[in-house]
């Protein structure tokens, strides 16, 4: 069964804002719903079937929600407070079905709730992450224009600067600490804890996830509640195949569809419980997998590496399930992991286009190397320059068809994504003679570190806001802990020495503008920029450069711990 945009049933919404910049019927891709879990009907909304209907499947009384603190919300507790959450956003904040709320907060439970009660309540959800600076958050408040701001007490001050300086009429309400300040607390404490969910349409949009940006303009993907549902009834039904008992854990925040779908979607839906963790370290994530009984891990594959390398591997004895997804996981990882453990790592591939992973195998169907197959309701294909299927063994881009896809928010950038009714990723892969993908790199100015995303002309302009700083120049660099890092070449104004001192100074410039994982984690000074004859940087040489002109290591990796971003 496919679908079209003209397919799509009447909305719940009294805002239309999100239907009418959905793209042009002509330029969305092909929708598959080829498995009998993906039929969906006319109404439904995610919320209720997250929550409600896992309730009434088992029972209120079971954990939820954990954090490492010891604090545990069941699953009564949290349909309490999200109720309350949407008769706060409806009666007192004046939601209207079809509003955008945009969510800032580390993964914690209110966050959870926050996001939950939003789509009971009809509204649009905007996750962002907490370590946004207000230059990151301003372009997705001015793209996705939300009414009301739920916001962490320790991130509302950027959030307060774009809407001072960008968005006016937006309701900026913090929560996070149960104190006197936290308005969100205290007004869900003055509700009943009911609410009867708005009847949204299944195709209705129920979230707005922003990109990173590799340009620094970020792209707005769109889904719609089935498309919730269907990265359960694909990925979480067919490959990973939680149980009730399980206890999981992951490291990406909710702005990262894969954090999203690990913690909330998969793990609500099976009626299992999520240990929500706002920062963690390797070795500190060991302990609290070790500690809290963790089941299932989800994470980047540097922070396997690194908790290999503190000798904390012992530690996830406990695992029945390890995830990998955020960057390839290298196969010498993978091996240490299921010669010292028995574990055989799920590797897999997503995308914040496609919401979650696509391409993933498990037990038995793991080839070693490979990423895996189609999950069950995707296809897949490798496109050659032409953009047609080549044979296998030909490397060439990853293209992918299911019941989810690319639908950027009224931005041109949709016919790059979507080629032929295909979502093109910007992976080179290579598939062989038995269906199995292997991962060979990114196709874009994407830099991927420590599971990240990074925009290579974001960190650039960073750089350049400096005032000692003539241009920038910015390429990932090969690293064995993170995959890549971030690494910048500088050209200084005249009479400015380029020392240590320096570059930390650009570094921190760099964080206190951006999200703090994006600053350059090298910098070198050289005294021009590689050009072609039409003017345009050569990021080739410079990526030749990395190999070939030594560099000191950042000595601002004494600020890992206050960063986390592994």
């Amino acid at each position: 069964m496919s679908s079209s945009p003209a397919a799509l049933s009447p909305s719940g919404y009294t805002d239309t804002f999100a239907r009418d910049h959905l793209p042009p019927a002509g330029d969305w891709p092909t929708l598959e719903f080829t498995t009998p879990e993906l039929q969906y009907p006319d109404r439904l909304n995610a919320a209720v079937e997250l929550l409600d209907a896992t309730i009434a499947k088992h029972g209120p009384d079971r954990p939820a929600l954990r954090t490492p603190d010891g604090s545990v919300w069941s699953y009564g507790e949290l349909l309490r407070t999200v109720n309350q959450v949407a008769a706060v956003l409806t009666d007192d904040l004046g939601l209207v079905p079809g509003n955008r709320v945009l969510l800032r907060s580390p993964n914690n439970p209110w966050t959870v709730a926050a996001w939950l009660g939003t789509l009971k309540a009809g509204g649009v959800v905007v996750t962002t992450m907490a370590a946004l600076r207000a230059r990151e958050l301003g372009p997705i408040v001015e793209k996705t224009k939300p009414s009301i701001a739920l916001v962490d007490l320790r991130s509302v001050v950027d959030a307060i600067e774009v809407r001072d300086t960008l968005a006016p009429d937006l309701v900026v309400v913090p929560y996070g600490d149960g104190g006197p300040n936290d308005l969100l607390a205290s007004r869900c404490a003055t509700k009943s804890g009911e609410f009867t969910a708005v009847a949204t349409a299944a195709d209705d949009v129920a979230l707005f996830g922003p990109t990173s940006g590799s340009t620094g303009v970020p792209k707005i993907t769109t889904h719609f509640h089935r498309d919730i549902l269907s990265i359960d009834n694909t990925f979480g039904r067919h490959t990973l195949r939680l149980t009730e008992d399980d206890v999981v854990a992951c490291t990406a925040p909710f702005a990262f569809t894969f954090g999203l779908g690990m913690l909330v979607v998969f793990t609500l839906r099976a009626g299992a419980c999520a240990l929500v963790t706002e920062q963690a370290t390797p070795a500190q994530l060991a302990g609290i997998v070790e500690e809290h009984g963790v089941t299932v891990l989800a994470t980047a594959p540097t922070a396997y590496k690194q908790i290999m390398k503190a000798g904390h591997l012992p530690r996830l004895e406990g695992l029945r399930i390890a995830v990998s997804a955020g960057e390839h996981i290298p196969q010498e990882v993978w091996e240490t992991v299921r010669s010292e453990l028995g574990l055989a790592i799920v590797d897999g591939i997503g995308a914040t286009e496609m919401l979650h992973i696509f391409i993933s195998a498990a037990g038995d169907d793991i080839r070693p190397g490979s990423t895996g197959k189609p999950v069950p309701g995707y296809r897949a294909t490798i496109l050659g320059p032409d953009d047609q299927p080549v044979a296998p063994g030909t490397e060439g881009r990853l293209a992918v068809i299911g019941p989810v896809g690319c639908r950027y928010l009224d931005d041109d950038r949709q016919h790059a994504y979507v080629v032929d009714g295909w979502n093109v990723t910007g992976d080179t892969f290579v598939e062989d003679e038995d269906g199995y993908f292997f991962y060979r790199a990114r196709t874009d100015s994407m830099i991927v570190s420590s599971g990240y995303n990074i925009g290579a002309p974001e960190v650039e302009a960073a750089i350049d806001g400096h005032p000692d700083v003539v241009e920038a120049g910015v390429v990932g660099e090969p690293d064995p802990e993170r995959g890549s890092i971030v690494s910048a070449f500088v050209v200084l104004r005249e009479g400015v020495v380029g020392d240590d001192a320096k570059a930390r100074e650009i570094q921190d410039h760099v964080k206190a503008t951006l999200a703090p994982y994006k600053y350059p984690r090298r910098v070198r000074f050289v005294d021009q920029l590689p050009r072609n004859t039409s003017g345009k940087l050569q990021h080739f040489k410079l990526r030749d450069l990395t190999h070939h002109q030594p560099a000191e290591r950042d000595q601002a990796e004494r600020d890992q711990a206050e960063e986390r971003t592994s």
